[in-house]
């Protein structure tokens, strides 16, 4: 149940865009073949997983509120997403 929601998330968001995954991929976040959010680890170091849980915030403060909350409760997911890796690749 749980893949097909994530699915017909994935293909909504999309579909908005012209088939371009704003949630996963944005083109405006990988400016010469650096991924931002590289980029931001590597800059942030040990405070990186404090960065993830802000912007977790951030998207669950504000979803409600915008043109698209679908798109802002997904990014929201995706940054819980990075951070449980964070938290699983420090505890190996």
């Amino acid at each position: 149940m749980k893949v097909k929601m994530t699915e017909e998330l994935e293909k909504a968001g999309k579909k908005a865009y012209g088939n371009v995954d704003m949630v996963n991929s944005p083109p405006h976040y990988n400016q010469t073949g650096i991924e931002c959010i590289h980029a931001i680890s590597a800059a942030t170091g040990d405070g990186f997983k404090y960065y993830l849980q802000g912007n977790i915030m951030k998207y669950l403060w504000r979803f409600d509120y915008k043109d698209k909350p679908l798109e802002d409760l997904k990014k929201a997911q995706w940054y819980l997403d990075k951070l449980i890796e964070e938290v699983m690749a420090d505890a190996s």
